[in-house]
């Protein structure tokens, strides 16, 4: 199972971490892993390159964990929170649909 967690603090979102393997078919074909993947690869390219946040990603292939977090504060902070808003959305209505192979929430 993949578990999606968004770190809230005090009512921002200040980054989120994805780990695991959904489980939902074989390596190459597993369509709940891409479409996370998908999501966090749009999160991270938006934030950092297109609004050119100093975000801080941290990939462990050993856990299969993608971690980011934000800086206290960023110019940018209402473009980020709709991002990281969307990709929770995005996430949760994948969750809903797939309930056996993702799990979200919010620490």
């Amino acid at each position: 199972m993949t578990r999606v967690e968004f770190f809230n603090q005090n009512g921002r979102i200040s980054g989120f971490s994805v780990s695991g393997h959904s489980g939902y078919g074989a390596e190459g074909t597993d369509i709940v892993c891409a479409a996370v993947s998908t999501a966090v690869t749009f999160a991270d390219a938006t934030i950092r390159d297109v609004l050119g946040v100093q975000a801080k990603t941290k990939v462990n292939d050993e856990q299969a964990r993608i971690t980011l977090t934000l800086p206290a504060s960023c110019e940018e902070e209402d473009a980020v929170q709709a991002v990281l808003t969307g990709m929770m959305l995005t996430l949760s209505a994948l969750r809903d649909d797939y309930p056996d192979y993702i799990e979200v929430m919010e620490v």
